[in-house]
Order: C-alpha cells, then structure tokens, then sequence
C-alpha cells in the first residue's frame, strides 16, 4: 500500500485552492522533460513521504510543495471515486 495517493496529475495550481481538500493535501511543482512546469494534487499522512516520492521520481526538476487550502479533516474526507466509509451499528 501506498503512503501517498496522486488526486491530479498535470493539473492547473488553482485546483490547490479548493476548501473541500483535506488539509494533509499538498500541491507539488516540478518540471518536466522538456523544461514545462507541471503541478499535481496530493495526498499524504505525512509530507516527508510526498517529498520522498517526488524526489525520487524527479530530482534535479523538482520544484517545491506547498500545502493546498484544504480544511478538511482528512479522517471525514472521502477521496473522488471512492465509496463513503460505512459505520457499523453496534450491538446492545
């Protein structure tokens, strides 16, 4: 299982801004192969690992990562094509 999950690959930076985000989302700058400045929505427990990843896959390109408006709490957030958590009912 992955520590990080990718929302928007290539995406505009403006989508960063969207409150409905949860706070743990980060928007991540670099470039491409051919110089372009690309940015992409993602997801993280925790921003060394967000790092780790992008550093890894791209270098020298990496621009920078900062952290999206996002407000909200990660734990009640539901991810885009994902079913919402189900709650249990518990037996008296």
């Amino acid at each position: 299982m992955s520590k990080i999950k990718i929302l928007q690959e290539d995406c505009d930076s403006e989508l960063a801004k969207d409150k409905s985000l949860p706070y743990t989302c980060y928007l991540v700058e670099y470039k491409d192969k051919e110089g372009l400045n690309k940015f992409d929505l993602v997801v993280g427990n925790k921003k060394v690992d967000i790092f780790d990843h992008y550093w890894d896959k791209y270098r020298d390109n990496f621009v920078t990562m900062s952290q999206s408006g996002g407000a909200v709490n990660p734990k009640m957030w539901n991810a885009p094509g994902s079913e919402p958590k189900k709650e249990e009912k518990k037996k008296k």
